[in-house]
């Protein structure tokens, strides 16, 4: 007997732009199906939980590799003085709801703020502090 896994609801017509129903297709990518609210919202508590830069490259690699999705953190194009000055990009990819694109860099902001030694460790990392 073969165990289907859960997929996530669809959301409700007219207020979510993911265009689920494009996952029909047969040549479509539909991990981003697994991701269950559960699922989501244990997502964005490991996402709070970070404690290093490591860990944060580590799970955004695992979002990547189990759901297609990319996110990218990085500092912004202009002079970073608070954790708004980091630019966190998650890939607008079909099936992704306006929710969680919006709730993972959320998520991800609360981390840097609660541990500002990433934000440093992320800067660091991209040669802004070179010269301090």
């Amino acid at each position: 007997m073969n165990a289907s896994l859960p997929t996530r609801n669809p959301c409700p017509p007219g207020v979510c732009d993911c265009e689920r129903d494009r996952l029909d297709a047969p040549d479509a990518d539909r991990r981003i199906l697994l991701l269950t609210r559960d699922q989501e919202k244990r997502l964005l508590e490991r996402l709070e939980a970070i404690t290093s830069l490591g860990d944060l490259e580590h799970v955004l690699r695992k979002i990547e590799a189990q759901l297609g999705v990319r996110v990218e953190v990085m500092p912004g194009f202009n002079e970073v003085r608070t954790m708004r000055g980091i630019t966190i990009v998650v890939e607008q990819k079909i099936g992704v709801c306006r929710k969680t694109r919006q709730s993972i860099p959320a998520a991800i902001r609360r981390a840097l703020e609660a541990n500002p030694h990433i934000a440093w460790q992320l800067l660091n990392a991209n040669d802004l502090l070179r010269d301090a």
